[in-house]
């Protein structure tokens, strides 16, 4: 939706949840001396400045890296990416999924990148301009229809939508079931808000009818200011990569341990 800009949201706690095991789950998939290819659909400007106006008027990252950027080991994939990218740009620097991606991938990894909106995609491409890739500036469910299945044909694809069109929710089950009988063994990330009112888990019950040895899963935490609906996070994965559930379930623990006092 052309309205979306991530910068209010950037670095919020479901960032933290999506961020830290996509790196994980990248870390993870480049230890094979096989090339892979990365997908994204919803690609963002890639680098956020947290110091923004924007970004510092919903104090989601606040509420977010800036409680959680101590969770994790020196050596864990999603600092070490933090790290990078500060050394890079500056301590209040943000990288999003597509920065993530690239510092994670190596030269013969190839990165496929869609943004719609036209001040987002433009900053994306200076973003990501010392790393290459390839960038369209097109619906990304489109962009993933026609790239599926991708050359190298392993690899991920990170759906990441804002949901503020409504009819996702509907639609992206079947979207989704058709992707994974395109491209049977690619990775599927499918990021998705859990709001008070929890419009997910019609969504949630139909993919894991379709699909139902992906998997599921979840973290909760406390609203970044009153009134403000997201208490959740969800990714619905498909060919998890080995060990991924265990980092999932290592993640939640520090989630309810990390934030049970703010609960």
């Amino acid at each position: 939706m052309l309205s979306y800009q991530h910068i209010y949201h950037a670095g919020n706690l479901a960032d933290v949840h999506k961020h830290s095991m996509l790196a994980w789950a990248l870390a993870y998939m480049t230890r094979k001396d096989k090339p892979l290819s990365y997908l994204e659909t919803h690609a963002g400007r890639g680098l956020y400045d947290l110091r923004d106006e924007a970004a510092l008027k919903t104090g989601e990252a606040a509420m977010g890296i800036a409680l959680a950027q101590d969770w994790f080991a020196a050596d864990h994939p999603y600092a070490q990416v933090l790290t990078r990218i500060r050394a890079k740009h500056g301590g209040d620097a943000y990288p999003g999924s597509p920065l993530i991606a690239a510092e994670s991938l190596r030269p013969v990894d190839t990165i496929h990148l869609s943004e719609l909106h036209p001040q987002e995609f433009a900053a994306l491409k200076d973003n990501m301009a010392p790393y290459g890739g390839i960038f369209r500036q097109k619906d990304g469910w489109d962009m993933a229809m026609s790239l599926c299945p991708p050359d190298p044909r392993r690899g991920l694809l990170l759906i990441d939508p804002s949901f503020e069109v409504k009819a996702d929710y509907q639609t992206i089950p079947a979207t989704i079931a058709k992707l994974h009988r395109k491209w049977g063994v690619g990775v599927i990330m499918l990021w998705y808000p859990i709001l008070t009112d929890a419009p997910h888990k019609p969504m949630i019950r139909d993919l894991q009818t379709a699909i139902p040895d992906a998997l599921t899963h979840e973290v909760s935490f406390p609203p970044a200011r009153p009134g403000h609906r997201m208490v959740g996070s969800g990714l619905f994965v498909l060919n998890a990569p080995y060990g991924f559930a265990q980092e999932g379930a290592r993640l939640t623990a520090l989630f309810q341990d990390r934030l049970s006092h703010l609960m």
